[in-house]
């Protein structure tokens, strides 16, 4: 069975793996042990609720019990933005109207803003290939959201998500060339990795301070305004399914979007329910997303459940996974 958990330190070698295979221009994930370590070690202080609230930054595995294999890896950042800005473009739409010829004239523009501060986000959603379809993406993907659910005074009332933006198959990305690196003169990798190892003041002292027009960028660059990486549809489908909508905004690298829903309104959150364990074996069982109501030892499953007023009737060995007995509350939502 596959289940959800805390990452920790323990976990490393893993995540770097997870992190080589994850492919350019995956920005959360990056091929970096040091970065990587002090985010392990981030997320198990998070975990043990030794930060305040809005520094928590929280690190997913998806574990093959019958192997031990990490497969899967998901993360939970309680609010960006807050140590420092969360720079992204808008998409915005400029209207200029000449009275001498009583024509109007409409541009599309990037303007440079930071409208996410303190927003909740959920990211580094990967899973390897081979362990792609039969759900195990969508268990990972919604064990954020019972993670938020468990606690979610913890979280911001609104939730983003950034999508990767579009690559050619050669690996080189439209929109940075076309865009970003006409600022930042860096080569990508080396402009992503000081973002995500640096407070990223490189970003305030260089990124545009005016509108940049759309016509005025070269095409490739311009198509990939918004576009998803061809591996990351799965996971637009998935936000979209779960209420997340686009918000105008892009990122400043790649040019993919950012999605967004109020926390309370998440599909996974408002519609699973809190219920007491009965062990046993549950008749007309459905397929449930199951997990722990708490952050500190938090597990998520997907297993046969019979909810019946107000109970969960699971197997032991379900149980087991999740580390709760007969009586303990967890949360369940049938898909």
């Amino acid at each position: 069975m596959l289940v959800v958990r805390p990452g920790t330190l323990a976990d490393l070698d893993a995540v770097m793996e997870l992190a080589a295979l994850s492919g350019r221009g995956f920005t959360s994930l990056p091929e970096d042990e040091g970065v990587l370590s002090e985010r392990m070690a981030l997320s198990e202080r998070s975990f043990a609720s030794e930060l305040a609230p809005s520094e928590a930054w929280y690190t997913l595995l998806l574990e093959d019990t019958a192997t031990g294999s990490i497969d899967g890896i998901a993360s939970v950042r309680a609010a960006v933005g807050v140590g420092r800005p969360h720079f992204s473009f808008r998409v915005v739409t400029l209207a200029q109207y000449s009275s001498a010829i009583e024509t109007r004239f409409d541009h599309q523009a990037l303007v440079l803003v930071n409208e996410c501060g303190g927003w909740t986000e959920v990211g580094s959603l990967f899973i390897r290939s081979d362990k792609r379809g039969g759900g195990a993406g969508a268990l990972l993907a919604q064990s954020r959201y019972m993670l938020i659910g468990a606690e979610p005074l913890k979280f911001a009332q609104t939730v983003m998500a950034e999508l990767r933006g579009w690559f050619e198959q050669d690996g080189t990305s439209p929109f940075y060339e076309g865009v970003s690196s006409q600022f930042f003169r860096l080569p990508f990798e080396q402009a992503d990795r000081m973002l995500t190892a640096t407070d990223g003041q490189f970003v305030l002292d260089l990124a545009p301070r005016h509108p940049i027009y759309v016509q005025l960028i070269e095409h490739g660059a311009r198509e990939a305004i918004g576009e998803v990486h061809r591996e990351g549809r799965p996971a637009l489908a998935m936000l979209e399914k779960e209420g997340f909508e686009r918000t105008g905004l892009i990122d400043i690298f790649d040019g993919g979007p950012t999605m967004a829903a109020p926390r309370d309104q998440v599909r996974t959150i408002r519609d699973s329910q809190l219920a007491k364990v009965r062990l046993g074996d549950p008749v007309d069982a459905l397929s449930t997303l199951l997990s722990t109501t708490g952050i500190a030892a938090f597990r998520t499953v997907r297993a046969p459940c019979a909810l019946t007023e107000g109970h969960a009737t699971i197997l032991p060995e379900t149980a087991r996974l999740l580390g709760v007995a007969e009586g303990d509350t967890i949360r369940a939502k049938v898909n």
